[in-house]
């Protein structure tokens, strides 16, 4: 794949497609992570005298302008935090961003209104897309993808634009995929993977693929009661999706017959109802109250865990052990956090909410050894899956 640096960028019109899907509440960003991941590529290319276009995509909108997914805010921060004014054009690929696309001076920086907002980015359809993506190329000379959060999406500015502009990789997604890579070619062993999150609908293809690949595989938060319902423990009220249990207990006798450890959690912090001021205590897993739900791993799973993962030197976590966001129930998530700083294992935490727990409390993002933007792709390039948006920059 091409990089920036292969491309003459000065005094050219520069698509930049980066992840800026930050959480908000009202206008107010919440976690600004993302934006800031994305200023390397965006001050590399201004520092070159480029006139940069970013787009972005902001939650999930239904292909037509609507005011809670505007990327306004997001412009006013990633002016402040590149120190120079960041124009916006008020649509996608329309009359404002042809306008503001051509006002640029060298090293200016514009940001385009969310794609989101065109039917055409998420279409199904090839013409559709098609048709946004030469829209899209009318704005720009050059075109450079930096939305690593977005590239296992067949979307208009990640998939189709590429193929019509001269383009590069940029320096997040290059990043992203030389680490991913290390995760699957050749990891340091012991390779630990920690997977949490809701669902265990949602890590079938990564467990299933990481079964060939790591040597201990620690389970928890919600999708962990459907692994301790296929064991033959009750669960109570706790999260559990009955129509994955034979393939849960399929991945369990796979993993003994081919040495993969599966850690499970011993005790769990259950509560009467999904509620931080609900009555809640730690109960071992063979003793979960019939009326209470499984709201993070317990004291004593929180040893263990870490434990698991003293000598790993190969740490890949995504998913977090329990409801971080109500302080109740994060003390899993704290723990599982604080055993991959103390590690001396090159630790990777895959995007999502594993990322977002980590700056909500409060650690330094340093003490990790990277920190994915995108969750989603993280997951579905270590199932071994095609990523679009990356087949499209090769």
């Amino acid at each position: 794949m091409r990089t920036i640096d292969d491309l003459d960028v000065s005094g050219k019109r520069v698509f930049v497609r980066a992840d800026l899907n930050v959480p908000l509440d009202g206008e107010r960003i919440t976690d600004d992570g993302r934006i800031r991941a994305a200023l390397p590529t965006i001050v590399k290319l201004r520092e070159r005298g480029a006139r940069v276009i970013v787009a972005a995509h902001l939650g999930r909108p239904k292909g037509a302008p609507d005011p809670r997914y505007s990327l306004r805010p997001v412009a006013a921060r990633l002016g402040e935090l590149l120190g120079a004014e960041v124009a916006f054009a008020a649509d996608t690929a329309g009359e404002s961003a042809r306008a503001t696309a051509a006002s640029l001076g060298d090293g200016q920086v514009a940001l385009l209104e969310n794609v989101r907002f065109e039917p055409g980015e998420t279409s199904k359809d090839d013409a559709e897309r098609g048709e946004l993506a030469d829209r899209f190329a009318e704005l720009a000379e050059l075109y450079v993808g930096d939305a690593f959060g977005a590239v296992h999406r067949k979307h208009a500015s990640v998939y189709d634009l590429p193929g019509k502009l001269p383009h590069a990789v940029g320096g997040l997604v290059l990043t992203e995929v030389e680490v991913l890579r290390t995760l699957t070619a050749d990891p340091r062993r012991p390779y630990a993977v920690v997977l949490g999150g809701s669902k265990v609908s949602d890590k079938l293809g990564v467990i299933d693929n990481l079964l060939g690949t790591a040597d201990r595989i620690l389970i928890g938060g919600g999708m962990v009661f459907t692994f301790l319902k296929a064991k033959g423990y009750e669960v109570g009220s706790s999260l559990l999706e009955a129509d994955q249990l034979d393939t849960v207990r399929g991945y369990l006798e796979r993993a003994e017959r081919e040495g993969v450890e599966i850690v499970l959690p011993v005790d769990v912090v259950a509560a009467e109802k999904f509620a931080a001021d609900a009555p809640h205590a730690p109960v071992d897993v063979e003793a979960i109250p019939a009326d209470r739900m499984g709201l993070d791993i317990g004291p004593r799973s929180q040893e263990l865990f870490a434990g698991k993962l003293a000598d790993a030197r190969t740490v890949f976590w995504n998913g977090p052990m329990g409801v971080f966001e109500m302080e109740p129930y994060a003390g899993g998530t704290r723990a599982l956090a604080r055993a991959l700083v103390d590690s001396d294992a090159f630790t990777v935490v895959g995007g999502g909410d594993s990322a977002a727990a980590v700056r909500a409390l409060g650690f330094d993002e340093e003490a990790f050894g990277h920190i994915s933007t995108g969750g989603g792709a993280s997951l579905e390039y270590l199932e071994g899956k095609d990523l679009p948006g990356i087949d499209a920059l090769r």
